[in-house]
């Protein structure tokens, strides 16, 4: 489960992202709550338009920012966006203590901190790959999700507490302090025990990504449904901020559904970890695990019983999203990975700017259960997509001799080089190279040639 902790640099990284998660957790709920409580009077119409405009960016930057990812060193574009989004809470901050904030200007710092986020998430989440072996990137991409779980278990609850005692401009202050985790990590780390990675050139073009997935018929699926859960499932601020009024909570009653909501995400991620690799067919199944579970949510009537099945909501929709971000990373060209990866962040936050204001309308309008039916909708619709490609592509079938057994096929079948091919020598390192250029042996018989060995 542990297996990435071998590496200094990657141990540094989880220490780093931790600290650093706990702050934007806490900065994350006392936005909801300003929002919500501050600038409005209960309007979760209006915190749907501020989640729209803050994960908008990503969507419209999607090229810009994975060709960025691919051509540029990594670490230093995170160091520039984690010193940008420090300014920015800082500002908030600032503004709501001298009681200056209004709603507009809170859109306008929302969508400027999503432009900010459009090239920090890809940078972040291909970094990963950076600090492991190849054989352990899906280990290190659910561990990160851990560690970004781990940190909602805390941040949350915290700041529930410390707007009630202190208000929520001191929670931005305070998240101001936790980027120092992330910039501390990013200094200590030893660029000399990165992995190496092939870097775009100055021709890679910015819709070699676009051309990349559409020739990927499982990439496709796995964007549908991301989609689908961003846009109508994943927009728990409004979901736990409604129900925590609707249950008669305050700040720190909606500060622990969020946390709550974490224990679930975490055990996700922690077992997650636990696989050899990330199948397409776990974040099938666990999509339509989260409409089901969302579906008994909604008609809980208590407080205490809405929160126990909120373990089981973020323990569904983390094993979706894990595994469907290690897939992504382990089976995408490195030269690519980064524009990839930007792309799947972009339509899974971009679902958002779509989706929220549906939900946010659906929950002032109808109430915050038949918009957590919204979300269950979407989650069972994602599944019905997966399932459908995997039947239609035949990978599902019948095994031989076996009655009504059934047996899924690989997804990404792997091709064997069954006699030797001719040598080519790549221009520079690249992981398709290495795992497809065929390697002659020197028998005992053959001649020795010292030099060429061991230029070899």
């Amino acid at each position: 489960m542990f297996r990435s902790f071998a590496s200094f640099n990657f141990r540094v990284w989880f220490i780093g992202a931790l600290v650093s998660n706990i702050g934007s957790w806490m900065q994350s709920t006392a936005q909801s709550w300003v929002v919500l409580t501050q600038l409005t009077d209960n309007d979760a119409g209006a915190m749907g338009v501020t989640m729209a405009l803050q994960f908008g960016p990503p969507l419209l930057f999607v090229g810009v920012s994975g060709w960025v990812t691919d051509r540029f060193d990594r670490r230093r574009i995170l160091m520039i966006t984690q010193c940008l989004l420090l300014l920015l809470s800082l500002t908030i901050g600032i503004l709501l203590l001298l009681d200056v904030m209004t709603l507009p200007l809170m859109y306008c710092l929302a969508f400027v901190m999503g432009m900010v986020v459009a090239f920090d998430n890809p940078a972040r989440q291909a970094f990963v790959s950076d600090l492991v072996r190849r054989e352990n990137a899906s280990n290190a991409v659910a561990l990160n999700a851990a560690s970004f779980n781990g940190a909602r278990m805390i941040g949350p609850a915290v700041a529930g507490l410390l707007i009630v005692a202190v208000g929520t401009g001191w929670v931005f202050l305070i998240n101001v302090l936790t980027f120092a985790g992330m910039l501390v990590a990013l200094f200590a780390i030893r660029s000399g025990e990165l992995i190496p990675r092939k870097k775009a050139d100055a021709s890679a073009r910015l819709a070699d990504g676009f051309r990349y997935v559409a020739r990927r018929p499982d990439l496709i699926v796995i964007f549908a449904m991301v989609f689908l859960l961003g846009a109508l499932g994943m927009n728990f601020p409004i979901f736990a901020s409604t129900m925590a009024i609707e249950f008669g909570q305050e700040a720190d009653g909606f500060g622990l559904l969020s946390s709550i909501l974490a224990v679930g995400s975490l055990v996700g991620a922690l077992l997650a970890a636990r696989r050899a690799r990330a199948r397409l067919r776990v974040a099938i199944i666990a999509t339509g695990a989260f409409g089901i579970v969302s579906i008994v949510s909604a008609l809980m009537p208590v407080y205490w019983l809405y929160a126990v099945c909120l373990v089981l909501v973020g323990f569904t929709i983390v094993t979706t999203l894990t595994t469907a971000n290690g897939y992504v990373q382990t089976t995408t060209d490195a030269g690519l990975r980064g524009r990839v990866l930007a792309l799947y962040v972009a339509i899974l936050m971009g679902g958002t700017p779509l989706g929220a204001p549906l939900v946010g309308w659906v929950a002032a309008e109808f109430g915050p259960r038949t918009a957590i039916m919204l979300g269950a909708v979407g989650g069972l619709a994602a599944c019905a997509i997966g399932l459908t490609w995997v039947i239609a592509s035949g990978r599902l079938h019948r095994r031989h001799g076996e009655g009504f057994a059934l047996t899924l096929d690989e997804t990404r079948p792997i091709a064997v080089i069954t006699r030797p091919q001719p040598t080519v020598v790549p221009e520079e390192f690249s992981d398709k190279g290495a795992e497809t250029s065929a390697i002659r042996l020197v028998d005992d018989d053959d001649d020795f040639d010292e030099p060429r060995a061991r230029r070899a």
